[in-house]
């Protein structure tokens, strides 16, 4: 019952935002932008913000609209995240229980679970700032796993939602499986961690 009222809300906060942002014209498209940053904060997952960039824009401009957002995001979230500890800090206990303490995720990996929707984004921003530490490695990452879900979601996102929940779950099982086949062969651990491992 909560989660049919929380979808009920969020449609309505959607419904909201394709009205307002019609009828503003030439602002539309920067205030489309900023709202995928933020829509986090409304609980709006960021596949339906992209379905909705579709719907507003077109596929093309829905997806270039998109990316401008969630790229501004991350470069929000590389900033912000260290100034945040605590914030941090639940992040990678998730990430650990979730993947393992010594699991770094591919940038392949990591394209292929934002696709999923109900993985959260921000974990795996966590996640590629693992792998890619620096900003201009890390904008790099974020421009190339974002991008398939900014794409996927706009152009193909009224489709989706006519999918049976068989399909849904076949394409979920398959993106889990392709995600294994891109995940890093060797893991690396260091000495600290292997050895107080072995003492307890």
């Amino acid at each position: 019952m909560y989660r049919r009222k929380q979808v009920i809300i969020m449609d309505e906060q959607l419904l909201i935002m394709l009205s307002v942002m019609s009828g503003i014209g030439i602002l539309a498209p920067v205030l489309f932008i900023l709202f995928h940053v933020v829509r986090q904060f409304m609980f709006i997952p960021v596949v339906l913000v992209c379905m909705a960039g579709g719907m507003l824009f077109g596929s093309f401009l829905g997806t270039v609209y998109s990316m401008a957002g969630l790229l501004l995001l991350s470069a929000l979230f590389y900033f912000c995240i260290g100034k945040i500890p605590r914030t941090y800090g639940k992040l990678m206990k998730v990430k650990h229980n979730w993947f393992g303490a010594h699991t770094k995720m591919t940038v392949g990996q990591i394209a292929i679970l934002r696709l999923i929707p109900f993985f959260h984004y921000q974990l795996l921003n966590v996640c590629l700032l693992e792998r890619r530490p620096d900003f201009r490695g890390f904008m790099k990452g974020a421009f190339a796993t974002n991008l398939p879900l900014a794409f996927f979601y706009t152009i193909f996102g009224e489709y989706i939602t006519q999918f049976s929940p068989g399909m849904v779950v076949l394409i979920v099982i398959a993106l889990f499986i392709l995600c294994y086949l891109l995940r890093e062969k060797v893991v690396t651990v260091k000495w600290h961690d292997f050895f107080s491992h072995h003492s307890a």
